[in-house]
């Protein structure tokens, strides 16, 4: 008998280990380490390139040999990336740590949303959608805030050290993984006597044949990822922004919590919403988000602080919004593969602004 509160429970446990780490503030540790924002901004456009070209396929390879399966691979993957990163020297080591990285958020971008949202489908319960994706975000991003929390933890016992604590929490999210329930979806291709290279493609053309026949789909992913990479970006360079801004080091930990907290506020407040248009919603994100880059630029660390509070709020509430809005829209078949197109286009989006981002919170 299919347990819909397990499954669920156990994909919000996964998420917290994998957003648990004492790297959160992974920019901060590679500025203590030498690094300037350029060189940091093109550790993250290689992310963004990887990432281009590895998301659609790994969301395919969901959609045909399993969701779990390609959780799994992802923590494989963010466990190799944690390798070369203890082992790395100079910016070539960091960037192919960052590839790895790229390669475990493909495998995990739209797989676990897919897996939750047809779990709930099974169970007769997709109305609850929104609510899962709002739990999900609350703990991502509170896991994420305590992660950066522990920056100055991080700095003082040194990036080796730190890097190598995620291999644990890596390994045990393996094991939650496995306990996972697949949730296989009718394949009109026949399912697994079809050759591997036809079902693959089979899969990508049938999702480009619906986004061509949905063409509001990509507006919707358009949107939410313009405002997602704005937001993740400004907080990304506020990590160094605010120690050059004067904030002492103590203090750095948690004013990086305080704005991952924003995200929190927002992911639950966008629930009490429901009625409001989505042009009303995005409109007001973001507001909140260029107000949040506008406070980038003042003396003070507080105001910067406060501006990045206000961009995760206005991020999270339309992350919410879209993926409910989009998850209704999609097949069941192609879930995994149209929710991997919405990741392709922040890649594209974050390989434009990130060098951009890198020169202007440097310079300007």
């Amino acid at each position: 008998m299919f347990k819909i509160k397990e499954q669920l429970s156990r994909l919000y446990l996964s998420s917290a280990l994998g957003n648990l780490s004492l790297t959160g503030a992974w920019v901060a540790i590679l500025a203590a380490r030498g690094y300037n924002l350029v060189e940091i901004g093109i550790a993250e456009t290689v992310f963004h390139i990887t990432s281009l070209f590895f998301e659609i396929p790994s969301g395919i390879l969901a959609d045909v040999f399993g969701r779990k399966r390609m959780l799994i691979v992802s923590s494989i993957m963010r466990m190799i990336g944690n390798i070369v990163m203890i082992v790395s020297n100079n910016l070539f080591m960091v960037s192919l740590s960052l590839a790895f990285y790229a390669l475990s958020y493909n495998f995990l971008s739209g797989t676990g949303d897919a897996l939750a949202y047809d779990s709930l489908k099974l169970a007769k319960m997709e109305a609850g959608f929104e609510k899962y994706m709002s739990n999900q975000l609350t703990i991502q991003r509170i896991c994420g805030g305590i992660s950066t929390l522990c920056a100055g933890f991080a700095l003082f016992i040194g990036y080796k050290m730190a890097y190598g604590t995620s291999l644990i929490t890596n390994a045990v999210q393996i094991m939650i993984l496995l306990s996972l329930q697949e949730v296989y979806v009718v394949n009109s291709q026949g399912g697994k006597e079809n050759k591997i290279i036809s079902r693959l493609f089979a899969c990508f053309k049938k999702s480009i044949v619906f986004l061509k026949e949905v063409k509001k789909i990509v507006g919707l992913m358009l949107c939410n990822s313009l405002v997602g990479a704005i937001d993740v970006l400004l907080l990304f360079f506020l990590q160094a922004k605010l120690l050059e801004k004067g904030i002492p080091e103590w203090a750095l930990g948690l004013a990086l919590f305080l704005m991952e907290m924003g995200g929190v506020v927002g992911s639950r407040l966008i629930l009490k919403f429901s009625e409001f248009s989505y042009k009303g919603v995005f409109v007001i994100t973001m507001s909140l988000v260029l107000a949040g880059v506008l406070a980038e630029h003042s003396p003070w660390y507080g105001i910067m602080a406060l501006g990045g509070f206000l961009a995760a709020i206005g991020d999270d509430a339309l992350q919410v919004r879209t993926n409910a809005i989009l998850q209704n829209m999609f097949p069941s078949e192609q879930r995994a593969t149209l929710t991997s197109v919405e990741s392709f286009t922040f890649s594209i989006i974050m390989i434009v602004l990130s060098p951009v981002a890198g020169f202007v919170f440097m310079y300007w």
